[in-house]
């Protein structure tokens, strides 16, 4: 599903050269349909490394191979395609202010070009499965932010993705919500999906057991 190969990131530098590595040598595989845990300190490289799983980066050296495609700069035409088989769910939510629930997990099947009659049950679907039902027409303003999490996580797996990629999504939930949004992420888990998930809390994963990436200062500790 995802292997990577001595791969380092480095972003561009603001005299148009390359700054000091974010990521150095990380080597390690990803089974498909496997639950991980990325772990590490702020700063540590988490963000960078998840970055690079949805294709928003790509690295500056290595190998990186995902959803069985090795990923390279001169085959970026490629890259759109791959990017519609993965789901990513943000810290801070990231959904559109004046679109409704519904609008902002229809939103993907839209620009892939989906009709209002077909993607109509998927999204209604969906509200259901994260327990919005009833708060198809509200607004984000109007939703706590657990239920805007819900709604992200929703809009990253209506299009049924491969791979699902979330950072820091229980960073701004309370422990009830924390709690009910993991079982989401782990509900998706065992319908198929691979799922990365990075976080700072041990606690979650003390309750949601499974094997775990640890970096320190953009480097790759534990895996295992």
């Amino acid at each position: 599903m995802v292997r990577f190969t001595a791969v380092g990131l480095r972003y561009p530098s603001p005299d148009g050269g390359l700054g000091p590595e974010a990521l150095s040598d990380l080597t390690f595989t990803l089974p498909e349909g496997s639950f991980t845990w990325l772990l590490g300190t702020s700063g540590a490289g988490k963000s960078s490394l998840l970055r690079l799983l949805y294709l928003a980066q790509l690295p500056t050296h290595g190998t990186l191979e995902v959803l069985g495609h090795q990923v390279r700069p001169d085959r970026r035409d490629a890259l759109p395609a791959l990017r519609r088989r993965i789901g990513v769910v943000f810290q801070d939510f990231r959904l559109l202010p004046y679109l409704s629930a519904f609008d902002n997990v229809a939103l993907p099947l839209r620009l892939a070009g989906r009709s209002e009659g077909s993607l109509r049950p998927d999204v209604t679907e969906m509200l259901r499965w994260v327990g919005l039902q009833g708060k198809e027409m509200s607004l984000p303003e109007q939703l706590s932010g657990g239920e805007q999490q819900r709604i992200a996580i929703a809009r990253a797996v209506v299009t049924r993705p491969a791979l699902l990629v979330a950072d820091e999504p229980t960073g701004n939930l309370d422990s009830h919500q924390a709690r009910r949004l993991l079982a989401l992420l782990t509900q998706m888990n065992r319908l198929g999906t691979t799922v990365v998930v990075a976080t700072h809390s041990e606690d979650l994963v003390a309750q949601f057991p499974s094997p775990s990436l640890r970096l320190e200062a953009g480097r790759l500790v534990h895996h295992g």
